[in-house]
């Protein structure tokens, strides 16, 4: 059973369609890299996701758990949207890291609010002291493996922008989500910071971390992904394992975008 299920999801701004019936499902531990000209909806799409808009049409499954369903709205509380979101976290590529928080602090907000609000719902005490400590040890692990376990005090105004978008990935995995998604991760960096983000993310391939990936980075998507999506016009174009994408790709639209891409290498 697919660890996400994506169904004929479909989402218009202003009358106008940005998504006209998406589907797609993955498997654990794989990476999904979707690929396309700005404008084709990719963006669009890992919004829905992860439950930032709400389409019109469309179902989205988790590890089999229907999480959103188009035909019954307004039936998810704030609550439940949130609970919803913690299945995917979510890597923007403008890293959004809080700037009055060091790196540590960044990594453990979140899961230290988590382990609060899910004492008060399940009528338990909270022992506050050794929940921040517990999540401490966590984001140390993650920071380390990213590269800035030497970074745990520093604000982000002290980082690179390189070095911010890996506490973003920390910060993300901190919450354990099922699935890691990235925002044209590496959009925002020069080539040099570019790189070390890259080797990031293909470290996490190693160890089944399930992964989409809305990227630009057509050499990287070839080498890291399982499956790869091309959309184009708001609908999928073209999927396929990432030698038929980059070496046989069957529609026109595809083989135009990808070349056009690899002249601007």
């Amino acid at each position: 059973m697919p660890v996400l299920e994506v169904k004929n999801i479909r989402k218009s701004f202003d009358g106008a369609q940005v998504l006209k019936g998406i589907s797609f499902g993955l498997e654990k531990g794989k990476v999904l890299s979707i690929i396309g000209s700005s404008g084709s909806g990719k963006t669009t799409l890992l919004r829905c996701m992860n439950f930032l808009e709400h389409p019109e049409e469309g179902q989205i499954l988790v590890n089999g758990q229907l999480l959103f369903d188009a035909s019954r709205p307004g039936t998810l509380t704030d609550a439940q949207l949130r609970e919803n979101r913690l299945h995917f976290g979510l890597v923007f590529q403008s890293f959004n890291l809080f700037p009055q928080y060091n790196v540590l602090d960044n990594c453990t907000l979140a899961p230290d609010l988590l382990a609060r609000d899910k004492a008060k719902a399940e009528g338990r005490p909270f022992d506050k002291a050794a929940a921040h400590k517990a999540n401490v040890e966590k984001a140390e692990t993650l920071l380390a493996r990213v590269g800035l376990g030497a970074k745990l005090k520093n604000y982000p105004c002290e980082l690179s922008g390189g070095q911010q978008q890996r506490v973003a990935i920390a910060r993300a995995l901190a919450l354990e989500p099922d699935i890691l998604c990235f925002d044209e991760p590496t959009s925002a960096l020069d080539p040099e910071l570019t790189n070390e983000v890259l080797r990031v993310i293909k470290g996490l391939k190693s160890a089944d971390t399930t992964m989409v990936i809305v990227t630009h980075e057509m050499e990287f998507a070839r080498h890291v992904s399982d499956h790869v999506i091309f959309m184009a016009d708001g609908v999928i174009e073209e999927e396929g394992d990432p030698e038929q994408i980059f070496t046989a790709p069957k529609s026109e639209k595809t083989r135009s975008f990808l070349a056009k891409s690899l002249e601007q290498v």
